[in-house]
């Protein structure tokens, strides 16, 4: 049996004990909650979309199911009162539940208040670092690669602000990351596998890892809808990876042999189980469909040139599986008419953040999430010169030594997953690609820098696999390790002191006009 070039030539590192790497990464990502629930409840109002998010996780928390708000419950809440809110209908969501479940749990442990519909950001936030390390760990083979990577997500803005906001999108981007991540860890498992003469038949019924990544791209669905096209992706190249792995270790015919022994149980797997849990997410919904249709099966977007009445708006309450299979059908005329929704009511409107996805990866337009101008001398500790003021700021931007320097490194990644034949840089570009090319088939639509946060993973594993390969993989002193070294350590060190000048604006601090100014570099970002 032979391996490929690749497999032959995969970095091996000195230092590979296991419990340093866990410890590595876990003190990392303590860190990383730490700055990430630093004053959490700051500032305390309902920030961008959180007045939808938060209150619709409470709503979940409390009756199962989004219930429209009387006029002015924003204000209500925040002087602290929290009864006698909610209409009695259901209220239109146009996103999936998974993420606005996870606000309710922070509500339910911290209450009603900025700081608890936050906390579900903060913990997820700070185990996206965790998976980061581990990831790029398993991809390359090294604990240092691994831990350098989990540093260069935790110290991006963009990261870092949204989780610190009840927004959907922190979620997405870590789902997304566990789906790739148990991918990747099932190339290597079926490898291993085929290496030691395990079944080639029972390796294709049984593949614990792609059961698992079924789950998390589920749960990545179940929070946006986006997440379908990174699954698409990563479940074909699951199967062409299978196949290879098939040829690599000398057997017959292993194209046939994939698509019967490989193909299909990646399909159920992947497939197959996402779709049954992005079901089971829906749990509430479903519970409360008749509500639902008495609300919305007649009217739901008619106005917007869209959407017909449900078929079982004029169906007789069912029991038993009928009533199950009843719900069902209501769900899916709710999802034509969510699709409808995203698909037509929203073109042509406009959004002073709105951006092309075009100008995404260099950063041409952040998000301004709050903002406090015109701050006089001695209030709230100002202390501008006269004539002056002071800003406090919340804007969603990424570290732009990361997002830069990952657009250099990702067409290092293109050219070699190419030109070499290196399945780890394709992890990168295929990431990268099936995250973000998408976007342009809706830039007709406002839509926002900070959903690229699901490219950022594969930005900051490209910077990884271009530091390995500047390092090489030769534990002796060499001119050319010393060299990539010095490199490698010295852009981690710039962005480390690009994160410490970034972080007023990422987190409310009071800045002075002349302070704010030295940090917006171009006029698009104001």
């Amino acid at each position: 049996m032979t391996l490929t070039a690749t497999e032959r030539n995969r970095p091996r590192w000195r230092s590979e004990d296991p419990l340093l790497g866990w410890v590595g990464a876990i003190c990392l990502a303590s860190l990383a909650f730490f700055l990430r629930r630093w004053h959490l409840g700051t500032p305390h109002q309902f920030s961008f979309d959180e007045t939808y998010y938060a209150k619709d996780a409470w709503s979940l928390l409390n009756h199962g199911y989004v219930r429209g708000y009387v006029e002015d419950a924003d204000k209500t809440i925040l002087n602290g009162d929290v009864t006698g809110l909610w209409l009695d209908g259901p209220s239109m969501i146009v996103h999936p539940e998974v993420g606005k479940w996870l606000i309710a749990g922070g509500i339910k442990v911290f209450g009603m208040e900025p700081s608890g519909w936050r906390m579900a950001s903060a913990v997820i936030g700070a185990l996206m670092v965790l998976l980061m390390c581990r990831f790029v760990r398993r991809v390359t083979g090294s604990t240092v690669l691994g831990l350098v990577a989990g540093l260069l997500l935790s110290i991006d803005g963009l990261q870092l602000v949204l989780s610190r906001l009840a927004l959907l999108d922190i979620f997405l981007a870590f789902f997304l990351l566990c789906g790739v991540h148990c991918v990747v860890a099932d190339r290597q498992w079926l490898r291993d596998r085929l290496a030691s003469g395990r079944s080639s038949r029972a390796l294709g019924l049984w593949r614990p890892w792609l059961l698992l990544g079924g789950v998390a791209f589920g749960l990545a669905v179940g929070t946006k809808w986006s997440a379908l096209y990174t699954l698409a992706a990563f479940g074909l190249l699951a199967w062409l990876w299978s196949a290879g792995a098939r040829r690599a270790f000398g057997q017959r015919r292993p194209l046939l042999r994939s698509v019967l022994l490989d193909a299909v149980p990646a399909f159920l797997a992947l497939v197959g189980v996402g779709l049954v849990t992005y079901l089971a997410t829906w749990t509430g919904w479903l519970m409360h469909a008749d509500a639902y249709e008495e609300a919305f099966s007649n009217t739901q977007y008619t106005s917007y040139g869209g959407g017909e009445a449900w078929p079982t708006a004029g169906e007789p309450d069912a029991d038993g599986l009928g009533e199950v299979t009843q719900s069902l059908r209501s769900l899916w005329s709710y999802h034509q008419d969510v699709y409808t929704f995203h698909s037509h009511f929203l073109d042509d409107k406009t959004h002073i953040y709105a951006s092309k996805p075009s100008t995404w990866l260099v950063m041409g337009r952040p998000v301004g999430v709050d903002a406090q101008t015109d701050i006089q001398p001695g209030s709230q500790g100002c202390e501008a010169p006269s004539g002056s003021t002071c800003i406090r700021q919340i804007l969603l931007i990424g570290n732009p030594v990361i997002w830069w320097g990952g657009c250099l490194a990702m067409v290092a990644s293109l050219l070699l997953w190419i030109g070499a034949r290196d399945w780890r840089h394709g992890v990168a570009v295929l990431g990268l690609a099936s995250t973000w090319l998408p976007w342009f088939l809706y830039d007709d639509r406002p839509i926002f820098f900070f959903y690229a946060i699901t490219c950022l993973p594969f930005m900051v594993l490209s910077l990884a696999l271009a530091m390995g390969h500047l390092i090489g993989t030769s534990d002796v002193p060499t001119p050319r390790r010393t060299f990539g070294v010095v490199v490698a350590g010295s852009y981690t060190v710039l962005a480390l002191i690009a994160f410490a000048w970034f972080w007023p604006v990422w987190t409310d601090v009071l800045l002075t006009k002349s302070e704010w100014d030295a940090r917006i570099w171009f006029q698009r970002w104001i």
